[in-house]
């Protein structure tokens, strides 16, 4: 008889544990808008990937820092560098970019089917993100993606360039 008992127990012991588990009502937070302007730039990258040996060279961009990376994958080489950059130089960088002209610009087809090379920029906003490939074809809206290549330049060591 004591052992039923306890088994009894331990029954009850779980039923009212989980029952204070699954009543408990976790508490909301609500996360703080980081970003108060939505159109406000967070992310660029700017890729060249294609050719005949697999060449990349990839330069992503935030608020605080810039990351490249190069390579071939015929001879499997890979080089990365990255930095700290200052809200100057960030500001200087998106300065080109207008958010309201980015719904403009237009891609072109992937030149890498026939060994060509692809260029992609990527900017992101808060509420959008905006992709491009091979925009340099869209001569019309295309300025302000080459000012931005042009800043990008300026920040990295003449081997990323």
């Amino acid at each position: 008889m004591p052992t039923t008992k306890k088994h009894h127990l331990k029954i009850l012991f779980s039923i009212l544990l989980l029952s204070a588990f699954f009543s408990c009502d976790p508490k909301k937070t609500e996360q703080p808008n980081v970003h108060k302007n939505p159109n406000e730039i967070t992310f660029i990258s700017v890729s060249d990937v294609g050719g005949t040996l697999g060449n990349y060279r990839i330069i992503k961009a935030t608020k605080d820092s810039v990351f490249a990376e190069k390579g071939m994958t015929a001879n499997q080489t890979h080089k990365a560098w990255a930095s700290a950059i200052s809200t100057e130089t960030w500001k200087k960088l998106i300065s080109s970019v207008k958010i309201a002209d980015l719904d403009h610009i237009k891609s072109s087809p992937s030149r890498q089917s026939v060994d060509g090379v692809d260029e992609t920029f990527q900017i992101r906003a808060p509420k959008k993100s905006h992709i491009y490939v091979n925009s340099f074809v869209d001569t019309l809206h295309y300025k302000q993606l080459q000012q931005v290549k042009e800043q990008l330049d300026k920040i990295l060591p003449k081997e990323y360039q």
